[in-house]
């Protein structure tokens, strides 16, 4: 299965959905990422339509709010039978650990899997300047990275997202048994457009990345499945940690 390259649905509308789930056919042994723009657009019909294709889902909706509104958020996110979902882990311990509770309720009273739960670290848009001049952050960037997920592993979670850059740090301090999902992937050269902390397929594996998170260079690109097995070459072409 190739659910170690995640493809990012970052699209308008269901129509444009399928377009590219056709055009990445098959889907089976795929994973989708679906977050905030299409899911809010579409709601959970995308998703089934997206399973049926033989997707996993990546269901990044980056949850941030108070524990019981978080739990029962998870319960229901839990029912849709989506494989992966996100939360914020700068939430704090509780959030953090009512998310587990929904999740474990929602898959326990649907019969259903339980998602692996992934806490957002630092977003790879953010910067040293932004963590700590907007952020009001003391700590170092990878520091604050590495904090986070000590507080999501301890919490329960089942991995962070993060960038590249902060891979070798949380393999030491936070160890080999978590899921490392890693955003901001482009190849050496193609623009970076919004983030900061960015990496090649090559560079996140060889660090320690369990999984990538790929967008506009696929599902932009007028060839989505060529561009799909360019980056993922480039990820086997790699030895991880």
């Amino acid at each position: 299965m190739n659910q170690s390259l995640m493809v990012a649905f970052d699209v308008s509308d269901r129509r444009a959905a399928l377009d590219l789930a056709d055009s990445l056919a098959p889907g089976r042994g795929k994973a989708a990422k679906v977050g905030m723009e299409l899911y809010y657009k579409e709601g959970a019909a995308v998703l089934q339509d997206l399973q049926e294709r033989g997707f996993a889902i990546f269901l990044d909706l980056k949850l941030f709010d108070i524990p019981h509104t978080v739990e029962q958020a998870m319960l229901q996110l839990a029912r849709l039978g989506v494989d992966y979902v996100t939360v914020h882990a700068l939430g704090g311990r509780a959030m953090l650990e009512a998310a587990r509770r929904g999740l474990e309720r929602g898959a326990n009273e649907s019969g259903l899997p339980l998602p692996k739960l992934l806490a957002v670290t630092e977003l790879t848009s953010i910067s040293e300047d932004v963590l700590a001049n907007q952020q009001n952050c003391r700590l170092p960037l990878e520091e604050q990275v590495v904090r986070l997920a000590q507080l999501a592993k301890s919490a329960g979670c089942d991995g962070v997202v993060c960038s590249a850059l902060e891979l070798k740090a949380l393999h030491q301090q936070v160890g080999d048994d978590f899921f490392y999902l890693v955003p901001g992937i482009r190849m050496a050269d193609a623009q970076v457009g919004d983030q900061v902390r960015v990496a090649t397929p090559a560079q996140a594996k060889a660090d320690g990345a369990t999984a990538i998170v790929v967008g506009r260079p696929i599902n932009q690109s007028e060839e989505p499945l060529a561009a799909y097995e360019c980056y993922l070459a480039d990820w086997h072409n790699s030895h991880s940690v």
